[in-house]
């Protein structure tokens, strides 16, 4: 799956906030996403990344 930064996408597990949607902030080696509800801002590996996506929510907001 392709990933561009500006995308929203739906993780696997709600972070501790509640939600399970994150916008992608950076691609690469490693993804730097934002958690919509809460703001939080995390860095992970490209594996990490992948296995987490289940879905695509919304393409560049």
């Amino acid at each position: 799956m392709e990933f561009e930064v500006g995308e929203v996408v739906r993780f696997r597990k709600e972070h501790p906030c509640g939600d399970d949607r994150w916008k992608v902030l950076r691609t690469g080696m490693d993804f730097k996403v934002k958690c919509l509800s809460c703001g939080r801002v995390i860095m992970l590996p490209r594996s990490k990344f992948e296995k987490s996506v289940t879905e695509k929510v919304a393409t560049k907001e």
